[in-house]
């Protein structure tokens, strides 16, 4: 059975059959079977075709285009075809093939783009590809909050010749974590690249300047990059793919680690990432060909040397000390002895992401204290050392007190016992003349 369009093409090789041409050659220009040429132009009285259209045959993936496109849309039609088909493998028990899952995904993908109002497509650049160990790029990702609404955030580093990642959760993006984060990224690949490449993050640059304005990079970046002896590159940020190695590794890592899991902690998210590593390092990279974990080793032996001793970064802050000697910082308090500050005095903190020092200002600074840094705001961080003999406000004393009177000597304490049995003073019954005839032995009031 043809169909109607069919037959009207059919039709039109009706002049042909009338002169004598074969059937199997009409057939052959009307891309059909003699048999069917023949049934059609032999008999003019032959009608059109009428049946009706078949219903199309339920696909596997029918069921599931609801979710692919809720995917599509909650995730502004960024998430890859492979994340949805592991999700719906996974969560859903799809039971049909990841090239069905591709091909509906590359239908879908600039439709939905057209139905938020996005732009379609990526700007066109220049693929570079850089020598083993040669260079790495850097960038931040921004996590899904904690349940007790705790920030958090993704530190990213990726070897740009292999690809190869590290990734570091973390509550803060401050200027002591993000090199503290360089330098466990430093550990994980066993070296230094040549050279870093970030956008432009406060930590590294001072102030943002229009094109053609030289860049004022911060002093603390200055110093780590010469104590591990990598160069700083700096992109524009009107030129994300500069990077585009780093932005891509933080989108699909979220995509691969937290996305879709309930993770309750900053170790949660680590321990995540650290399942998902070998999977990641065992793929085959779409760009290069090659399997990352084998490209990477190529990377990491090309890698700079590290040095003896890692850099320590410290923020340096100037607070005023209370009159509860205690100083804030970050919404939470620490202690300094009171013995050794004054109220409104300024001190000097110094912090890493591990601790928080105290020092008196000036050319010659004295520790004061050192705490565990709060993971929490509005903790407080007391060593009671340092409130010792400090009044409470109620005109006690948290401190000490004086201590007590000594002892009597043994001859004192025996005759003054002597002198109270003497005195026959029932212990179940004391008069107050008891009391005056006991003090009154010797002539003694």
């Amino acid at each position: 059975m043809i169909t109607q369009e069919e037959w009207m093409d059919l039709l039109s090789y009706r002049q042909l059959a009338a002169t004598g041409v074969s059937w199997a050659e009409i057939a052959r220009l009307a891309g059909c079977d003699w048999r069917t040429a023949r049934k059609y132009l032999s008999d003019q009285r032959q009608k059109p075709p009428r049946y009706k259209p078949r219903a199309p045959k339920p696909r596997l993936i029918d069921p599931y285009v609801d979710l692919i496109d809720a995917a599509l849309r909650a995730s502004r039609a960024q998430i890859r075809a492979t994340t949805i088909y592991e999700r719906l493998v996974a969560g859903h028990g799809y039971p049909g093939s990841y090239q069905r899952v591709k091909e509906y995904v590359a239908v879908r993908r600039p439709e939905i783009r057209a139905e938020l109002g996005l732009r379609s497509g990526a700007e066109m650049h220049r693929r570079f590809e850089v020598a083993p160990g040669a260079q790495a790029q850097v960038d931040w990702g921004h996590e899904e909050d904690l349940p007790d609404g705790s920030p958090v955030y993704s530190f990213h580093m990726v070897l740009s010749h292999s690809r190869d990642p590290f990734c570091l959760y973390t509550q803060r993006q401050d200027l002591a974590t993000f090199w503290a984060a360089h330098t466990a990224a430093f550990r994980h690949f066993g070296g230094v690249p040549g050279e870093l490449v970030y956008d432009r993050t406060k930590t590294v640059v001072k102030r943002h300047v229009g094109r053609g304005e030289p860049l004022e990079l911060h002093s603390e970046a200055i110093a780590f990059a010469a104590h591990y002896g990598f160069s700083l590159r700096v992109c524009w940020p009107e030129r994300p793919q500069s990077k585009g190695r780093a932005e891509s590794v933080v989108k699909l890592t979220r995509e691969k680690v937290a996305a879709g899991r309930e993770l309750a902690t900053l170790e949660d998210y680590q321990a995540a990432w650290w399942e998902w590593l070998p999977v990641r390092r065992a793929q085959v990279h779409r760009t290069h060909g090659e399997v990352i974990a084998v490209r990477a080793g190529r990377d990491r032996a090309a890698l700079l040397p590290l040095p003896e001793r890692p850099y320590v970064v410290s923020e340096r802050h100037l607070r005023v000390v209370g009159k509860d000697a205690l100083v804030s910082f970050e919404a939470s308090l620490y202690s300094v002895p009171w013995t050794e500050v004054l109220p409104r005095q300024r001190v000097e903190l110094r912090v890493t992401p591990e601790e928080v020092r105290i020092f008196t200002p000036g050319a010659a600074p004295r520790l004061l204290a050192t705490h565990v840094r709060a993971r929490e705001r509005g903790s407080w961080v007391v060593d009671e050392r340092h409130w010792d003999g400090l009044p409470d406000g109620r005109g006690a004393h948290a401190g000490p007190q004086p201590p007590p009177p000594e002892p009597l000597p043994g001859d004192v304490l025996a005759g003054l016992l002597e002198r109270f049995a003497a005195a026959a003073v029932p212990v179940a019954r004391r008069d107050v003349a008891a009391y005056d005839a006991l003090f009154a032995i010797g002539g003694a009031r």
